[in-house]
């Protein structure tokens, strides 16, 4: 009888990573529960003992089998060190508390969307806000309402954001073990490494960031996706994954932007196999089942309050938050001193998300292992590019590249384009793909181009001590050729803060006029750090969407 195969290098190289990503963030963990929760420090502590003996054991078997085991106890122990963490730390962060609010006004039987609830962000509470380009702040709930059904019976969970953020660090355990057990063997902890490991996701669970509850239930919907509907059949597979991509729909609206790349990839791949019209059928019956589900979550919230529930689920594309985040409006944030074009990154960021998916289906042989990567590459131009939304989906780029590779598009239709005259085959679709793009890149190399419509200067400062400053005065010149309604911040490094009120001098700015504004600071004191930082007075307007930014000399004691 021969001897078992012993376990292949990758596949011990792939659990010792995920063994060793589970040491990120644990140990400010185990600090802060050695302080006040020691049986959770005694299970970390026990978990550190385990990530050791996995370490050694991943190096050492000789089974397959036994390699397999030593992932499961891999897993187990991310799972523990992720309930760990929210033992310790799960107040929550902005979602994870409105969330929770939305929650009690529905078993309160009270309207869910369009209310302001502002006291939830008094600064006593240390809730971040969401500024808005108009002045002012976004109190309201703006998600769909999947999380807040499921939060609502855990309201007994009392802490701040507490029941919300249960709700997501739940669904990232459950879609972790459900990524785990539906990926090949020799891949398994890359699931629990993508998942749970590094402290990347755990940290936005503990947030309370509905993506994350979306993000599982896609989970299912992205593994082997292209086989979904095979045979002109969706069966029982087929079915569960249409409803789960209804239902994560129904959680955030980052799903919104994933769907279509889902199914106009079933749709080529089956067409492919079936013609035209048959797959075009199974398409629509994937996204019968889809909306069915969408709409059940959401029927009691349509029938009570339709108009407010619809502005509520619109929210993040129509709030008009000032600019944030990691991409291209960087430039205009902190490269330059703004732009009177901020709307123009928007409209890159639409035109590339309908260029990417022009260009997915006309490549959809090439591109189709990477739908569940495209989606999000359209969020960089936009004005809100927080890493988050690449962050929290990058499971799904995990599922779709072991379960969804190029063999599986090596059929699927693809359209031929008419080429225009003089050009054929592959340089028109590549001429095609360029065009494609042209408009895209056009819009963002406008809003990169754009000027600050607004110059300011400090003229004078008042500092009720030698750390602080409560007002400024400021000369205020409009070089636009429209009237301008600045609404005023100071911001120390990267991101916002809150709005400066205006004491003194004209709220709207006449074109090429110039004015002199006394800005109070919020809560009387606008606090000075110690270290050297860069200090920016920011003037942002609605419209049109504009940035103005001037770098302010102040120190402590200066």
């Amino acid at each position: 009888m021969s001897a078992p195969e012993p376990p292949v290098q990758w596949h011990r190289v792939l659990t010792l990573l995920a063994d060793v990503g589970l040491f990120v963030g644990t140990r400010g963990v185990w600090t802060q529960a050695a302080g006040h929760r020691l049986v959770v420090a005694a299970l970390i502590s026990v978990c550190y003992a385990s990530i050791l003996v996995c370490g050694v054991l991943a190096l050492v078997v000789r089974r397959e089998r036994s390699l397999a085991r030593v992932d499961l106890c891999v897993l187990v122990t991310a799972v523990a060190l992720t309930l760990s963490a929210w033992a310790v730390s799960h107040s929550g962060g902005d979602e994870a508390v409105l969330t929770t609010q939305a929650a009690r006004e529905l078993v309160a039987g009270h309207a869910v969307y369009g209310q302001p609830w502002p006291w939830l962000f008094h600064p006593s509470h240390g809730v971040a806000l969401t500024p808005t380009v108009t002045g002012t702040y976004d109190y309201t709930y703006g998600y769909p309402p999947l999380e807040l059904l499921l939060v609502a019976p855990l309201l007994w969970l009392r802490h701040q954001g507490a029941p919300a953020t249960a709700v997501s660090t739940g669904a990232l355990v459950v879609g972790a073990v459900v990524l785990w057990r539906m990926l090949p063997a020799r891949y398994r902890s890359a699931a629990t490494l993508a998942c749970l490991g590094l402290g990347l996701l755990p940290a936005y669970g503990r947030q309370g960031y509905p993506a994350v509850l979306a993000m599982a239930l896609l989970v299912p919907v992205v593994v082997r996706w292209p086989r979904i509907g095979r045979g002109g059949r969706l069966g029982t597979a087929g079915t569960v994954q249409a409803a789960c991509l209804g239902a994560a729909c129904a959680a955030q609206q980052l799903p919104w932007f994933l769907a279509p790349f889902l199914l106009a990839g079933i749709y080529c791949v089956r067409r492919g196999e079936l013609g035209g019209r048959r797959a075009g059928r199974l398409v629509l019956r994937v996204l019968g089942i889809a909306v069915t589900v969408w709409l059940l979550i959401n029927t009691y919230f349509i029938v009570h309050e339709p108009g407010t529930w619809l502005r509520g689920i619109a929210l993040p594309l129509t709030q008009g938050a000032v600019p944030h985040g990691q991409g291209l409006v960087d430039i205009s944030l902190y490269l330059t001193d703004g732009s009177n074009r901020l709307d123009w990154y928007s409209h890159a960021s639409l035109l590339l998300a309908a260029a990417l998916l022009a260009l997915f289906v006309l490549f959809v042989r090439r591109l189709g292992p990477a739908a569940a990567v495209l989606p999000w590459c359209a969020f960089y131009l936009a004005t809100r590019s927080q890493d988050g939304y690449y962050l929290m989906m990058t499971p799904l780029w995990l599922a779709s590249a072991i379960t969804a590779p190029a063999s599986e598009f090596a059929g699927a239709w693809q359209p031929r384009p008419r080429p225009p005259a003089g050009l054929a085959g592959r340089p028109a679709r590549f001429a095609a793909a360029g065009l494609l793009l042209v408009p895209a890149l056009a819009c963002a190399a406008v809003a990169v181009t754009g000027g600050p419509p607004l110059r300011m200067a400090v003229t004078a400062v008042r500092r009720p001590s030698a750390t602080s400053v409560s007002t400024l005065t400021v000369r205020v010149t409009n070089s636009s050729d429209g009237a301008l309604s600045p609404h005023y911040m100071m911001t120390t490094g990267q991101g916002m803060s809150r709005f400066w009120s205006l004491a003194k001098g004209p709220s709207s700015i006449p074109a090429h006029g110039t004015a002199t504004v006394e800005l109070r600071a919020p809560d009387g004191r606008f606090p000075l750090p110690h270290k050297a930082v860069r200090f920016r007075l920011r003037a942002f307007t609605a419209t049109p969407q504009t940035l103005s930014s001037s770098d302010v000399r102040l120190r402590p004691g200066s």
